[in-house]
């Protein structure tokens, strides 16, 4: 299971919406027989490449799975059958899929021609892997990562509003690594207006078109802002209100400069959220500003933190991080921390695998 959880992340930023799936076909003395993963949506599935590398070995051999094999047709034909078909005589998942169109069905299938079926071995690393698919699946909104730069006393900015650079190039270098993973990255319309930044990925090889996401209750976005001349690297998507859309002269105007409008149901963060779900983003890097966070804090949306933390200090005056609001990493579960130049980065999950 460890080198199919191994597999599975070789597909990191390239699958969704689907999963990272990893698979491998052991034979009944312990020889690794085939092994593969599910590189990117509308291709093979990890089970398939795994199964295809086995041959007639699978005969009577065990299928390791990341994820229960999918039982009904998509842009790929069902897993089970081809599991069947194969020879498998035992199954072992990680983790149930959530999606209706497969959830336990893939498991009554191989049980009922006659599969063992083990679940739950890595369950809780298959888990923490795919947890935007499995937010996008059971919510309906991205998995949120809230990303912000601090000063060592808890500073993002030395005043509302004002542009204040504190990360070193190496920290730079590992948020665009970031970037090249998400589908999508998010601002307020404030960032817009004090940073107007291109919001593109720079330096990684990203292999799908990337969505920036503007949420915009009063369409304040000017429409020559810079990242609406970007979309040759994906979409741009305002997410306003409905008292925001009716002022059709600045609708327009952003319209025509290319902008998608979104008019969520109402001012929250979970409404905004909502209209990306509906658009099938899975994964959101929250960038700022400040107001952006706090809401997504208070309402309970942020599930990933991951902090630049730098040796700048501030002081009184600045922009503190979450408003002051009680945050500690201690808290996150599967902290990490890693050096990077200067600074240190500090992430974790805000919530266990769920």
């Amino acid at each position: 299971m460890t080198r199919a959880l191994f597999h599975a992340a070789r597909g990191r930023g390239r699958t969704s919406p689907n999963p990272m799936v990893g698979a491998v076909v052991v034979s009944p003395e312990g020889v690794v027989l085939g092994q593969g993963f599910h590189a990117r949506a509308g291709e093979p599935h990890a089970e398939i490449y795994a199964l295809d590398e086995a041959g007639e070995g699978a005969q009577g051999a065990t299928l390791y799975c990341t994820l229960e094999p999918c039982s009904h047709i998509g842009r790929t034909g069902p897993c089970v059958v081809r599991i069947v078909e194969a020879g498998i005589a035992r199954v072992v998942a990680a983790v149930e899929d959530p999606n209706p169109l497969v959830r336990g069905r893939g498991f009554a299938y191989l049980k009922g021609h006659g599969v063992d079926v083990e679940v739950g071995l890595g369950s809780a690393t298959a888990t923490c892997l795919n947890q935007p698919f499995f937010t996008l699946t059971r919510e309906r909104r991205p998995f949120v990562v809230l990303k912000a730069a601090t000063s060592l006393d808890g500073y993002i900015a030395e005043s509302p509003g004002r542009r204040t650079a504190l990360t070193s190039d190496a920290a730079n270098r590992h948020a665009q690594r970031v970037r090249a993973e998400v589908d999508a990255i998010g601002v307020g319309s404030g960032t817009v207006l004090a940073d107007d930044p291109l919001l593109t990925p720079r330096g990684p090889f990203r292999a799908r078109p990337l969505t920036r996401v503007i949420f915009d209750r009063r369409l304040r976005t000017p429409p020559d802002a810079r990242v609406l001349s970007t979309r040759d690297a994906g979409p741009v998507i305002i997410v306003t209100t409905a008292a925001g859309a009716a002022r059709a002269h600045l609708r327009s105007r952003l319209e025509a400069a290319g902008a998608e409008i979104e008019i969520a149901s109402d001012g929250t963060f979970r409404a905004a959220l909502t209209c990306l779900g509906q658009r099938v983003i899975g994964s959101l890097l929250l960038e700022g500003g400040a107001g952006l966070h706090r809401a997504a804090w208070d309402e309970g949306l942020a599930d990933f933190v991951r902090l630049y933390v730098t040796p700048h200090v501030i002081g009184s005056g600045g922009v503190r991080f979450l408003d002051g609001r009680p945050f500690s990493s201690a808290d996150l579960f599967e902290p990490r921390i890693e050096p990077l130049g200067s600074d240190v980065l500090i992430e974790g999950y805000v919530h266990g695998p769920r």
